[in-house]
């Protein structure tokens, strides 16, 4: 069976990999909401923001999900399909026993409060577990972005822990809260 590339639409969203032509599109995004994006990412160097680099991630992404390693997916209004208004990235993909990986995602700042990644996080969730049949997805939180908080808990995220100085965020260590979502209808031969 050939893997498709995931064309995810909601009802205001579409999620999808990045293309070439999307590099100028990426660039723009990043850079317009890098001082707001910025306490919660690890430290971006100065070649993130270049052409070169987003050449290769690109590429790199789209080999990485066709070799079941990750999903790195950008949000584009259904409305204005030149303009990414955030990222969902599922990374660390472990099959065998485990079938789990890790969610990171971020939105830009014009776009917060309209329930845009209440709404691309669920359709994103839905593919990963009826597409990718993975069991587990984990998403990790600073304490003090409760924003993010809520969202997982509305998803259904369940609170499994706490990590001490768990990633490097913004150069430095930060404290995590960690979270879970199970996908009740894995499927043990897909």
């Amino acid at each position: 069976m050939e893997l498709q590339l995931p064309n995810i639409t909601t009802e205001c969203l579409l999620l999808r990999l990045a293309k070439k032509e999307d590099i100028p599109t990426i660039l723009k995004f990043y850079t317009e909401n890098r001082t707001y994006l910025t306490p919660f990412s690890p430290l971006l160097f100065d070649n993130f923001f270049t052409e070169k680099y987003w050449q290769n991630r690109v590429e790199k992404n789209y080999l990485e999900f066709l070799n079941d390693i990750s999903l790195k997916l950008f949000i584009f209004s259904k409305t204005n399909q030149k303009n990414i208004i955030g990222y969902i990235n599922f990374a660390n993909f472990v099959r065998g026993v485990a079938q789990y990986c890790n969610v990171g995602y971020g939105l830009a700042e014009a776009e917060q409060g309209k329930g845009y990644m209440t709404e691309a996080l669920q359709a994103a969730i839905h593919y990963v577990f009826q597409d990718l049949n993975m069991h587990r997805i984990m998403a990790n939180y600073i304490p003090h972005n409760q924003r993010s908080g809520n969202l997982l808990r509305r998803l259904g995220f369940v609170v499994e822990g706490y990590a001490r100085n768990y990633l490097l965020i913004n150069g430095k260590w930060q404290d995590h809260i960690l979270t879970s979502l199970i996908n009740s209808n894995w499927r043990a031969n897909p």
